[in-house]
């Protein structure tokens, strides 16, 4: 019995669930213990000194998480961020961002995830998160 939601399945909701949201990050890879997501590199996420903004990375470290727990758990749309935790690390490179996240608790009504981001075609991340999600009751 499937439960879990592959990347196309999420890159579909997320296209269609949040019309206002312009382009949302392209799932990668989704298989219920780890997600990646790419953000498109674009010159309006810059800030004043020429690096990605803050919101930008955590953005997509929000939304990394989000497409993890539906790969884990199925289609829950109304689970949501309960914390976000980011440490920058370095300056990011003008170029797509890609962030990784791996499941650290898969509870019943908590899920936490660790993210590391990094610039397209760097080994080095650029920041590093901890997400954690409330998941609603399963009726």
């Amino acid at each position: 019995m499937k439960t879990g939601m592959t990347a196309d399945e999420i890159n579909a909701f997320l296209r269609e669930g949040f019309p206002g949201g312009g382009n949302p990050p392209q799932v990668e890879r989704a298989d219920g213990r780890v997600a990646t997501c790419r953000m498109p590199y674009r010159e309006n996420q810059l800030r004043p000194g020429g690096t990605l903004s803050g919101p930008t990375m955590m953005a997509l470290a929000d939304t990394v998480v989000y497409a993890l727990i539906f790969s884990a758990i199925g289609f829950e749309p109304l689970s949501v961020t309960t914390n976000l935790s980011i440490n920058f690390l370095r300056k990011p490179k003008p170029a797509d961002l890609i962030a990784e996240a791996r499941t650290l608790k898969r509870g019943k009504a908590l899920f936490v995830a660790d993210v590391f981001i990094r610039s397209d075609g760097e080994d080095d991340p650029c920041a590093h998160a901890v997400v954690t999600y409330s998941i609603p009751p399963r009726t």
